[in-house]
């Protein structure tokens, strides 16, 4: 994927995630959760239309149908294209799935005769959400698993790549998805505990918006890596051993480590700050916070930037015997 229209997929996504969270905030009725979406919109339009009358309920019938067996129809177009691989067969379950879920977006009643008073509805809604997407996630990730383990050097730099683009989806998602709706369920919360004494709530405002800023910080930071490192696998693309490969891996490497500290030190510093400002705050989010996911992602990248320079010393070895 090109660089520009990556930029401009991620920059639609974040406005997507942004627009999102305002909406549940706004119509929490139609907007319960992330997870939820676009279930949760399709139940209430599909019940709205079968409320329309006997013809609205037919289409309403067919729509329905219709959606819930779309994963079995990529089944049949994929055993038209090639063999297929146990992995598929979560095509088909997830087609039972669907039906399942959208039965349930459609009667959310059914949803709190199941799950009692343990949970909400917007709660069940975001599990049956979380079911499908998990059962989507892991096909792709046996399907992926299966590429890589069969694909010789040239395809697998291709498929790193598209495994990049895929953690810049993620990552933007943890910024301005769930931590965007984590900050606004925070205000939220404080502005309910509050009522009354809401011109004392303005540092409190500040810090919860530090929160948010530091949580999302590593996540940024990772996105300076994945571009960096999709820079670096273009390079290696046209010469695993060329100088610009190395110098690719060198800004990575410096990078990486420019994000661990950052991370480390922001977190320390929010906690300093927190305590010299404690007697103006009506709510104090002091932890230890490590974000593996991200700390990890650096530590990989920062190997394999390792890997990249030793091979071409290697190599310059090597050159010089011969």
């Amino acid at each position: 994927m090109k660089r520009k229209i990556l930029i401009g997929f991620l920059c639609a996504e974040a406005i997507a995630c942004i627009a999102f969270c305002f909406l549940r905030a706004s119509f929490s009725g139609v907007f319960s959760a992330v997870m939820a979406f676009p279930f949760e919109q399709i139940g209430l339009g599909l019940r709205r239309i079968s409320l329309s009358g006997g013809i609205g309920n037919i289409f309403a019938i067919i729509i329905y149908a219709a959606v819930s067996l779309l994963p079995a129809a990529a089944l049949l177009f994929l055993r038209k294209r090639r063999a297929l691989h146990a992995e598929d067969t979560l095509l088909a379950l997830l087609s039972a799935v669907l039906f399942a879920v959208l039965y349930a977006m459609i009667n959310p009643g059914v949803i709190a005769s199941l799950s009692g008073s343990a949970v909400g509805v917007p709660v069940g809604k975001a599990i049956l959400g979380t079911m499908v997407y998990s059962m989507l996630c892991g096909y792709f990730v046996l399907r992926i698993l299966r590429l890589f383990v069969n694909s010789e050097a040239a395809r697998l730099l291709r498929y790193m790549s598209v495994m990049l683009c895929l953690l810049g989806v993620l990552f933007i998602y943890e910024i301005f998805g769930a931590g965007i709706g984590s900050l606004l369920d925070s205000i939220a919360a404080l502005r309910a505990g509050n009522t009354g004494g809401e011109h004392l709530l303005g540092t409190s405002y500040i810090f919860l918006a530090l929160r948010f800023a530091v949580d999302a910080l590593p996540y940024t930071l990772s996105m300076l890596i994945v571009f960096a490192a999709l820079r670096l696998l273009g390079e290696m693309q046209s010469d695993r051993y060329s100088a610009e490969t190395v110098a690719a891996a060198g800004r990575i490497s410096r990078l990486c480590a420019l994000a661990l500290v950052i991370t480390t030190v922001s977190n320390i510093a929010f906690n300093l700050l927190q305590l010299v400002f404690v007697k103006s705050l009506l709510i104090v989010n002091s932890s230890v916070q490590i974000p593996l996911f991200p700390i990890a992602f650096a530590l990989a990248a920062l190997l394999l930037t390792r890997l990249v320079t030793e091979n071409k010393r290697l190599k310059d070895d090597n050159d010089m015997f011969i």
